[in-house]
């Protein structure tokens, strides 16, 4: 095992949220009848992948209207009750804008100029969202969002129309992949940004089709950034909620660890993976991926300078170049946070750079190492040919040095 592979299981744990374990967020389609839910449960904690099951929409959304009619017409009761002629009054309301060096757009804009650029990605039992790339069809989103639904995709778009979808290429260790929709032209693809250049606070909107409503926004600021995520499988298979296929059944994934990702308080829902997390301007800096399970607001998104990377590999090769550092980390244990490499692969690079087992790396490129899944997170993210400051110690003197990535084999 090395470190494009995940960190051998420790006692440590999370290092960045706590030691829970990671959980999937795949729902997936029961039934057409659905039994009376039972009361609501306790999710346990973890990260869920946001991909999400159709059926449960009907009920979410009556319970929606009816929230809203029951709302109007206490209202109207009250007001005619009252006996008093009720004045009119007219208020502008400036929206809250957007602040740039590109400019100035308010919320209603930036939405109104992404929304086209978002669809809606129908499985054969689980639904999520994508960005459109191409004029002609060309879509990203995440890997976990086509996986196992075959052939059977239709993507749905901003105006209503469907289309028959097909896999181009998808990367796992990334969570990301490109489907081809048919027989289109003329879409309107996304503006691309540029996440290495986000700040801590910056406004964003997610856009996406939580629960199966699709052209969903949703605002929030940066809340973090280069986060380390695993999701999926392992030690935290996905809790069904209750009324979607039975309380206690659970769907294993295959756990994705991700270095580099963007957290957001923006609302991420089931059924906002793959969707877009833009800035003020109307830009793409983030593909929304995951959200903590025992939390509010925790949301995930893969930087958009990464999902360019890779998606141009898979619409030209159909598959992704990894880079490869050929250690196998697990977390510390000790006062020094940090990942101790327990073994060196033969003619590795690490092994080239001069690494060796029992060193505890405590930087990796320009990220303090936290644990394993740091480390594992961030070599996913270079490039192949990369030279990568690695920081390390060694009985108890701290050194540097330079790791050229290569190709995993």
């Amino acid at each position: 095992m090395d470190a494009n592979a995940p960190r051998e299981d420790s006692a440590g744990g999370w290092s960045q949220f706590g030691d829970k374990p990671p959980t999937t967020g795949t729902f997936t389609r029961p039934g057409p009848v659905l039994p009376p839910p039972p009361p609501p449960q306790r999710q346990r904690a973890g990260f869920v992948l946001t991909r999400k099951a159709v059926a449960g929409l009907a009920l979410a959304a009556f319970a929606a209207l009816t929230a809203t009619a029951l709302g109007g017409g206490a209202v109207g009761a009250y007001v005619a009750g009252a006996g008093q002629p009720v004045p009119t009054v007219t208020k502008t309301v400036a929206s809250p804008v957007f602040r740039t060096a590109s400019g100035q757009l308010t919320v209603a804009q930036v939405a109104e100029k992404v929304q086209p650029s978002v669809v809606m990605i129908q499985g054969q039992s689980a639904e999520g969202s994508g960005v459109v790339l191409s004029e002609d069809g060309l879509i990203l989103t995440n890997n976990h969002v086509v996986s196992g639904q075959g052939r059977q995709l239709t993507v749905k778009f901003s105006d209503g129309k469907t289309a028959k979808a097909t896999v181009v290429g998808t990367d796992p260790a990334t969570d990301l992949a490109v489907i081809r929709a048919e027989g289109v032209s003329g879409l309107a693809k996304v503006t691309l940004g540029d996440s290495d250049q986000l700040k801590v606070g910056d406004d964003v909107l997610a856009i996406g089709s939580p629960l199966g409503l699709d052209g969903t926004v949703t605002s929030g600021i940066i809340s973090a950034l280069d986060r380390t995520v695993t999701a999926g499988g392992g030690r935290g298979d996905q809790q069904l909620p209750p009324g979607l296929g039975g309380q206690g059944q659970t769907q294993a994934e295959e756990p994705t660890t991700l270095g580099g990702m963007i957290q957001t308080d923006a609302a991420i829902n089931p059924g906002n993976s793959g969707g877009a997390l833009v800035n003020a301007a109307g830009e793409l800096v983030g593909i929304n991926s995951a959200v903590a399970a025992d939390g509010v607001n925790l949301g995930f998104a893969i930087p958009v300078n990464t999902a360019k990377q890779v998606s141009e590999q898979l619409i030209s090769k159909g598959k992704v170049t990894h880079a490869f550092l050929g250690v196998s980390v697990t977390d510390a244990t000790g006062d020094v946070p940090g990942a101790l490499i327990r073994q060196v692969s033969a003619g590795s690079p690490a092994e080239k750079a001069g690494l060796k087992q029992g060193d505890l790396i405590t930087k990796i490129g320009a990220t303090a190492v936290s644990g394993g899944d740091t480390v594992v997170g961030q070599v996913r993210g270079f490039k192949v040919g990369q030279q990568v400051p690695v920081t390390y110690q060694r009985d108890g003197k701290t050194d540097t040095v330079t790791v050229t990535m290569e190709e995993k084999k």
